[in-house]
């Protein structure tokens, strides 16, 4: 019964506490009313601009990275599951690291309407996700993807239109 309470009781602090971490994102950000935090973890974080759709999601864990002068948009109706990347700077792939750190690859992230992104996704910078796109869980998206389409795999690739969309 004590084993109980208590856990009922961290629970409840732990959603306490992500309830003023999202509030926060709130006043920095431009989030409409009725997006949704699904989940606890979520991070926002970077000097850039982060605007968040009516009627989106983003689920637990997920990473938002905005860097200064970059912007993340995510549509309307949007659908982004737990434990999903999304950054607008990382560091270029072909660097020689042995001279220390290499030069960044910089761009927006933008997420049309009605896009559902599966689980542990990572999206890079200067990606465009058309609407009505789905992603296939454990994806890494390098390059933008047209509306209506179906991708996934590492690197995502082209799987099919969606039917009714042809």
């Amino acid at each position: 019964m004590m084993w109980r309470l208590l856990s009922n009781l961290l629970l409840r602090l732990r959603m306490f506490f992500w309830g003023i971490v999202y509030r926060g994102y709130r006043q920095q950000y431009c989030i409409a009313p009725s997006f949704r935090f699904n989940g606890a973890g979520i991070q926002f974080y970077g000097s850039g601009r982060i605007e968040l759709g009516e009627g989106s999601y983003v689920g637990e864990l997920c990473s938002l990275q905005a860097t200064s002068g970059e912007t993340i948009r995510i549509g309307a109706k949007c659908s982004i599951s737990h434990n999903v990347r999304v950054y607008t700077s990382t560091v270029q792939a072909d660097a020689d690291f042995r001279k220390g750190p290499g030069p960044s690859l910089a761009g927006s992230v933008l997420i049309g309407d009605g896009v559902w992104i599966g689980a542990n996704t990572y999206i890079g910078p200067g990606v465009t996700v058309g609407d009505n796109a789905v992603i296939g869980a454990n994806s890494v998206v390098t390059r933008s993807i047209p509306s209506s389409e179906i991708w996934g795999g590492v690197p995502a690739h082209f799987i099919r239109v969606k039917r009714g969309n042809a």
